[in-house]
């Protein structure tokens, strides 16, 4: 594979990865203006993120024997029409319902984005080379937040936040038209794949009784989740506690996000002369540390401005370190059955952050400690989930492994 290919086929998977991610951070500078115009309460306007969230998590189970049984391109099609539609449909709803309708909706289109592209990188490259492929998509998607909000921000200021949805609109046709045109396809359709639900769900139960799945998985989708809390409450935090304005809080979200960005960058450094493994469990400990003391600041009133943005952007960088190495080592047992399995992996990690946000989202009172919890528990129990599952693994397959002696299904 030439480099310009490589570069093209990272830009393209990139592109389909950030789709979540910009729909998702975008419109949060809009979160009082939405709340104004649809009279309701910021509080309520962050259960349209938590409906975006579980629409992610259904869609995700639904594509995965999608793309496994008819082939990566065409479930994406269809997935990537429905996000266009329903983008669209936000730009024009009159009511918080209508909101977090159309956002359920937009999630189910776009997960099809986050499913093929996380399922290409197993069918386009090696085994050895996923962990550095996933650490270069998150350089891509990286941009997401340090992009998304703050243009988000002055978008909203300007023309309205209905316009947000108008350029979301507009990404997912220009995305389209990449992936009709410049993405070659993968994985030839496999008549085998039944979709009936019996076979589908025996097929997830073969996914997840792997250990080293389960353990990876539960461990990323829990770890991951911290980052959850922190983009369902930052606006709250940012704009309710501090009193930070839409194109401040841009700024921030942006500034913040090279935490996450570099770490993950980085990583593919470390993978030189470290296993994946060794990664994840060195950096989930510190992120215990920081979040654990995150809390302890909280629950005594110390935090300020300052302090606030000083322990999320190690918390991000923590989560830049476990979250490519964990996907890979999730993902390396599987070469018939990658589609499933990064479905049932996506879906674990938008499920626990459904649960994260909804949390979030219950406290009317403007404070910080509702996210921080959030952080706090969120990696605790991935570390503990950690050192249980791996337990389990009897033999683990190493994500800088030759393809073909690594593969178990």
């Amino acid at each position: 594979m030439s480099k310009k290919t490589y570069f093209f086929l990272i830009l393209i998977l990139g592109s389909l990865t950030a789709l979540g991610p910009f729909s998702i951070d975008m419109y949060l500078p809009g979160f009082p203006a939405i709340a104004k115009d649809l009279h309701t309460t910021p509080a309520k306007v962050s259960l349209s993120l938590s409906g975006f969230f579980i629409g992610i998590s259904v869609g995700q189970l639904l594509y995965g024997p999608l793309l496994d049984r008819f082939g990566r391109k065409n479930p994406l099609y269809i997935g990537l029409i429905v996000y266009i539609l329903a983008s669209a449909g936000c730009a024009f709803t009159t009511s918080i319902e209508g909101l977090i309708a159309m956002r359920v909706i937009q999630a189910i289109g776009s997960c099809a984005a986050a499913v093929a592209s996380v399922a290409m990188v197993r069918d386009l490259f090696p085994v050895k080379d996923n962990a550095k492929v996933f650490s270069l998509l998150l350089l891509v998607v990286g941009a997401s937040p340090m992009i998304a909000p703050t243009v988000g921000g002055y978008v909203t200021a300007a023309l309205g936040w209905q316009a947000v949805f108008v350029i979301l609109t507009g990404m997912g046709i220009a995305i389209f038209t990449a992936v009709f045109f410049w993405l070659p396809a993968s994985y030839e359709p496999d008549e085998s794949i039944s979709l009936k639900p019996k076979p589908i769900l025996l097929n997830f139960w073969q996914v997840l009784r792997e250990p080293q799945f389960y353990t990876y998985a539960f461990t990323s989708a829990i770890a991951f989740s911290g980052l959850f809390a922190y983009v369902s409450g930052s606006p709250i935090v940012f704009m309710d506690v501090f009193h930070t304005n839409e194109k401040v809080y841009g700024w921030i979200f942006a500034v913040l996000s090279v935490g996450f960005i570099g770490s993950s960058q980085v990583n593919t450094l470390l993978l030189r002369r470290h296993k994946s493994e060794q990664i994840v469990y060195v950096a989930l400990i510190g992120q215990v540390i920081i979040a654990l003391t995150f809390l302890a600041v909280a629950l005594n009133g110390w935090l300020t401005l300052s302090i606030t943005l000083i322990f999320l952007f190690i918390f991000l960088c923590c989560i830049g370190f476990t979250n490519p190495n964990a996907a890979a080592l999730s993902l390396a047992p599987f070469a018939k059955n990658a589609g499933s399995a990064s479905a049932l992996m996506g879906a674990l990690q938008m499920g626990m952050g459904t649960l994260i946000s909804v949390f979030v989202s219950m406290f009317e009172e403007p404070s910080a400690l509702p996210m921080v919890m959030g952080m706090a528990g969120s990696a605790s129990v991935a570390l503990l989930v950690l050192l249980v599952g791996r337990r389990t693994i009897t033999t683990q397959i190493d994500v800088k492994q030759d393809a073909d002696a690594a593969l178990l299904h």
